[in-house]
């Protein structure tokens, strides 16, 4: 492989690489990182700089960067075949796959449909629900309710569910409408936890209570709204909505994207309140970080609605030309072996704790306004004041500061406006855990100055 210079490179990336979620003006202007490899929990940049990947490189790594079975996996599933179409036929690791996660998903769920990310799965989850509705009987029901300030990828169907205006109002005369209801945010609601879960369930149940016989699914972020913020539910929320759904008969569509295998210290964020989802989208996490493998789980009733002969007219016409990859379905059985045989959800537990621990003094900082963790799941609010919880203006893009700073002292992460996250790969050990937690506290101090 051919040696390139950091200055070589980075002209390359002036000249032909458009980055995603970036603006490239401030982005080639900023000395960007170009990365040469990686290795346990560290990022090494072409220039031999390490780095510690302090957002799992946006959400996805598992056990580190370079494991050993995970590399193992993908060079004994490639001496087989790479790929292969799962149109009109099947493989060894899709089946494989698809057993383990029926297996480790919440029981209502019973049949696995393939994509290639996150966004794709809430595509296939949203057309799976208004389909069945049609295939029922009731072709009325095809309205869909989502949150306030969600967001559930950036493929048109996921973007209409969206409601984070950054992101998406630009698309506006692209999506199709949504009913929209807010999702509790005890931090900036003028009351206790208890009257802010009640308050988005009142709202909720009016919305069915006029709605309801024309709602297809309700789609929401289990626990932890991330990109949003990392807001978290006050408890018992999930399962009232779950319960509302249920009693108006409307489809519950769990985005587990972000959320899933092991994040907020349970393998799934519904299983803290028992909930069973009737469609549900993973992804990230799947393969441990290594491919792009998603998909959407659902229940038997969904599925059998589908099934019927060629000219009944029942079939769900919808593909990708990876879908079910073999190579990421042979990495992604390794990478849940090793969660049993690493015992991850047990060092999550111990991390969680002791990551809790280390955040505690981080709320006293003249700065932060709070800060939310769920297990391994972390963002941090910063206030221009914070008395009056005022939020800093957008234009001072204090957050991407704080994470500039970040950087600067090895630590990578990424901000959400003024929320800065924290979201380290699950098996991290505690000794870099609490390397990661100082860096990010010296760069809040430093960063808000």
């Amino acid at each position: 492989m051919a040696t390139w210079s950091y200055d070589e490179l980075l002209e390359k990336n002036r000249r032909f690489l458009w980055n995603p979620f970036t603006q490239m003006k401030g982005y080639l202007e900023d000395e960007p990182l170009i990365i040469e490899r990686g290795e346990g929990v560290k990022l090494y940049d072409v220039r031999g700089r390490a780095y510690y990947d302090g957002n799992a490189s946006v959400w996805l790594n598992v056990h580190g960067h370079g494991h050993p079975k995970l590399n193992a996996a993908i060079r004994e599933q490639l001496d087989q075949v790479a790929h292969s179409t799962l149109l009109g036929m099947s493989s060894v690791p899709a089946l494989l796959l698809a057993e383990k996660l029926v297996q480790l998903t919440p029981e209502r769920l019973q049949k696995v449909f393939y994509s290639d990310s996150g966004a794709e799965a809430v595509e296939i989850g949203l057309k799976m629900a208004y389909q069945y509705w049609k295939l029922r009987g009731r072709p009325e029901k095809q309205v869909f309710i989502s949150m306030k300030n969600a967001y559930h990828g950036d493929t048109v169907g996921a973007v209409s569910v969206g409601g984070m205006d950054t992101f998406h109002a630009t698309f506006s005369g692209m999506l199709f409408p949504t009913l929209k209801v807010s999702y509790p945010y005890p931090y900036r609601f003028d009351g206790s936890p208890e009257a802010c879960r009640q308050a988005c369930l009142d709202e909720l149940a009016g919305v069915l209570a006029e709605h309801g016989d024309k709602v297809a699914g309700l789609i929401v972020e289990p626990m932890v709204q991330g990109a949003g913020g990392m807001i978290m539910m006050p408890p018992g929320t999930l399962a009232e909505i779950e319960k509302l759904c249920r009693a108006h008969k409307v489809l519950l569509l769990i985005d587990e994207v972000a959320t899933g295998f092991g994040r907020t210290g349970r393998m799934f964020a519904c299983e803290h309140e028992a909930v069973q989802p009737d469609i549900m989208m993973v992804g990230k996490k799947l393969t441990g970080g290594y491919l792009p493998v998603a998909a959407t789980l659902t229940s038997d009733e969904v599925y059998d609605a589908f099934y019927g002969e060629h000219h009944e007219g029942k079939t769900f016409y919808h593909g990708h030309s990876y879908t079910g990859n073999q190579l990421g379905c042979a990495v992604a059985l390794a990478n849940l072996a090793l969660y049993e045989e690493e015992r991850v959800l047990e060092h999550v537990a111990k991390a969680s704790q002791l990551l809790a621990e280390l955040l505690e003094p981080m709320k006293a900082l003249p700065h932060v306004g709070e800060v939310r963790q769920l297990g391994l799941m972390v963002g941090i609010e910063l206030v221009k004041d914070k008395v009056t919880k005022e939020p800093y203006p957008w234009e001072e893009a204090i957050g991407a500061r704080v994470c500039r700073r970040a950087r600067e002292l090895g630590l990578i992460t990424r901000p959400l406006d003024h929320v800065v996250t924290f979201m380290p790969p699950l098996a991290t050990p505690f000794a870099d855990l609490q390397a990661m937690v100082g860096i990010l506290e010296q760069a809040i101090r430093e960063g808000t100055a």
